[in-house]
């Protein structure tokens, strides 16, 4: 595929930023669990915060309190909502993926870079200038008043950016919080970065590539 969009679109956590819950959540309840039951409780919590996320709005904190509560009682671990706060509060300070700082430079200023985010407000602005490249737009769950895979964020995002389903070329890592999505909602020029969140699903229709560095080829730069 090559497209030159109005703009690229990404997911944030996950995509760009080495969204870590995993490790936050093994620091906590590691000495508790066996090395099955941890790995159980970590695929128990992403499922719990997808979860949380697909009705009405609510802040991210209480989106991961929820999560964190709801693993515990599923892996009878006492909760306290003191670890939770911790586990929310450790979002700020994640970095990039390695490759994506060369990945955004390589297109940076010549496409819009769009960054469509299931964060708050005061917390993207930590992710986004670790970066090192500029990004034109930060769009929030917050601002959309919905998380994604809600159709209602890219839709906000779109009336944002005066555009629309044709003029994007959308980037995730996660066909379940985007890609999927994207789809439904005609947004015909897809990339997966294959980070190993999730299996392969072609049906989607989209691009495959290893990590950010390959974008730039894609839309031909």
């Amino acid at each position: 595929m090559t497209f030159h969009p109005k703009f690229i679109t990404f997911d944030c956590h996950g995509t760009m930023i080495l969204f870590d819950m995993a490790t936050a959540a093994r620091d906590h309840y590691g000495a508790q669990l066996s090395e099955p039951q941890m790995a159980a409780f970590i695929r128990d919590f992403s499922a719990y915060r997808l979860d949380e996320v697909l009705g009405a709005w609510k802040p991210y904190a209480e989106v991961v309190h929820n999560a964190v509560e709801r693993t515990c009682r599923a892996h009878g671990l006492a909760f306290d909502p003191a670890v939770a706060a911790q586990i929310y509060d450790r979002v700020p300070g994640w970095g990039p993926h390695a490759d994506v700082p060369a990945g955004l430079a390589a297109i940076g200023g010549r496409i819009p870079l769009v960054a469509l985010t299931n964060s708050m407000n005061d917390q993207i602005p930590h992710n986004i200038a670790r970066l090192g490249a500029p990004i034109a737009h930060v769009f929030t769950a917050e601002s959309a008043g919905a998380y994604k895979p809600r159709m209602q964020a890219f839709e906000y995002m779109f009336d944002m950016l005066n555009c629309g389903p044709g003029d994007v070329l959308h980037v995730s890592s996660s066909f379940r919080y985007d890609l999927m999505t994207a789809h439904d909602l005609g947004i015909r020029n897809k990339v997966w970065v294959n980070r190993g969140h999730e299996p392969a699903n072609p049906a989607y229709g989209y691009t495959e590539i290893a990590d950010v560095s390959g974008l730039a080829a894609v839309v031909g730069l």
